[in-house]
């Protein structure tokens, strides 16, 4: 495998490019109108132009994906995560032009990518289910005597859903037919899918889940657990590794119920087995996700993996080189996702140009992004902006660093949720472990973040007018000279 083909962008391209640079493999960017002038376009070695900037038009069109692999000569893709990652249909089309997707293979993705088909994989290795409904739910009647049964509250779920999408909270049989209309209209709106199913609702949950790694020799394994319960409208925005509340015992039985249901499909890869937890820390199968996760540096830090070479190399076809008595978990990692976001407002997206960007450094700071100072944030996609990870020995030293690192993190023109970040952090709930994934909703106030104040915007400012001075009299000495890395760039 001499080239590959980054089917994504921003920072999770410019994050697998990077290791397959380590590695000696070329690189293939491929960019929408919006992003003819994004960092991973300009860091891969070759970058080829593939539509508009809806992704409806761009990323989001395997053709496309697969005409640019031909034009340059990449023999794999690397889906990232979102647009085309978990798209079997996509799997199969990369299969038929006999490339390599970096990834499962279509029918792991197609059990996988629907709640129902996972739990039934899953249950042949017996893997605990919250008490509900196996199959999908076609009887109103019928489905309302099944949640009695299970008792309320009880949860009403999409079965091809995510994000939080066709997903109802019914308190009360009074309530079930309407709430159960409600999901099955939106689920058929989102996924065109309108097939939902019925869980006991769990009223204090964490949410846990275990990094699993397969190859085409059989070998399963994982890489212990990340804890993503401080979410907004069901999107995680906070993830650490290791979990705060888990038991030597608990963590071994969750590692062998995530290895199983990887198993469960002949998983190869990196993927994600997720469960949520109870107050009294029984744990339950939720889902798979059959991609590398968002917050995959976390596991990375405290496991030493790069995952996204053992994803290249098991594409190649060879063996997991360590086995899972070979791992053990070295310190702690805590993971805030920057995004263009308003706290304030319920987390609206926010647009404009970062006139400001200068990201954290230091011992046991890592910062994933894709953009730089003067850059746009562009409408069409995700509003993430960065990832910013921070390590230590302990929980303690990586909350006080992640604490530090966003005190340092210098970003204006946007509204971000750094903030936020710094309000969990120093929050008691947090830094005792005793939250769930209702943590926004019980102790957010609006208009109380941190990076509001006057001191805050003044510092920025401040920084803002050195670094323009600073870029002025960089930019009279560089002045009409080309690096090598652009000169020899290509694009097609």
């Amino acid at each position: 495998m001499q080239k590959i083909l980054i089917a994504n962008r921003g920072e999770i391209a410019l994050r697998v490019m990077r290791s397959a640079r380590e590695m000696g493999i070329k690189t293939v960017a491929v960019y929408s109108d919006a992003d003819r002038n994004a960092l991973h376009v300009r860091y891969a070695d070759e970058a080829v132009h593939i539509g508009e900037s809806p992704s409806s038009k761009s990323y989001l069109v395997g053709d496309k994906i697969i005409d640019a692999c031909r034009k340059t000569g990449a023999e794999a893709i690397h889906p990232g995560y979102g647009f085309l990652s978990e798209n079997a249909a996509f799997a199969r089309l990369v299969r038929e032009a006999g490339l390599i997707l970096i990834g499962p293979s279509p029918e792991a993705m197609e059990i996988m990518g629907n709640k129902l088909s996972a739990k039934a994989a899953a249950l042949k290795y017996n893997i605990p289910m919250v008490p509900g409904t196996e199959e999908a739910i076609t009887d109103i009647n019928e489905a309302k005597l099944r949640a009695i049964e299970v008792g309320f509250p009880i949860l009403i779920k999409a079965a091809a859903g995510g994000g939080g999408k066709g997903m109802r909270i019914v308190e009360s049989a009074a309530d079930f037919e309407e709430q159960m209309q409600l999901a099955v209209s939106e689920a058929t709106s989102a996924f065109g899918d309108g097939s939902v199913f019925i869980e006991r609702y769990v009223s204090s949950p964490r949410h846990i889940e275990i990094q699993v790694l397969g190859d085409t020799h059989g070998n399963i394994l994982h890489l212990f657990e990340r804890d993503c319960s401080v979410q907004r409208r069901h999107q995680k925005v906070i993830e650490e590794a290791p979990s705060f509340i888990l038991t030597p015992e608990i963590r071994e039985q969750m590692g062998k119920c995530a290895v199983d249901v990887a198993r469960s499909v002949n998983y190869t890869g990196a993927g994600t087995v997720e469960f949520i937890m109870d107050e009294q820390l029984n744990f339950y199968f939720l889902e798979m996700n059959t991609r590398l996760q968002v917050e995959h540096p976390v596991s990375e830090l405290i496991s030493g993996v790069d995952l996204v070479k053992e994803q290249i190399r098991i594409a190649r076809g060879e063996a997991i080189s360590f086995r899972q008595e070979d791992l053990k978990i070295n310190g702690h990692a805590i993971e805030l996702r920057v995004y263009a976001e308003d706290p304030d407002n319920n987390f609206l997206p926010d647009i404009g140009t970062l006139q400001t960007y200068v990201a954290p450094k230091g011992p046991g700071v890592r910062v994933d992004d894709g953009f730089e100072q003067g850059m746009e944030i562009p409408i069409y996609y995700d509003p993430m902006i960065a990832k910013l990870i921070t390590y230590g020995k302990d929980r303690t030293e990586a909350i006080e660093r992640m604490v530090r690192a966003i005190d340092e993190y210098r970003i204006t023109g946007i509204t971000t949720t750094l903030g936020f970040g710094k309000f969990v952090m120093q929050h008691e709930a947090f830094v005792s472990g005793n939250f769930d994934t209702h943590f926004v909703q019980k102790y957010f106030t609006p208009g109380l973040q941190n990076n509001n104040d006057n001191e805050a915007k003044i510092a920025a400012l401040v920084m803002d007018k050195l670094l323009r001075e600073q870029h002025l009299k960089i930019a009279d000495v560089a002045d009409g000279e080309l690096s090598n890395w652009v000169r020899n760039r290509r694009i097609v």
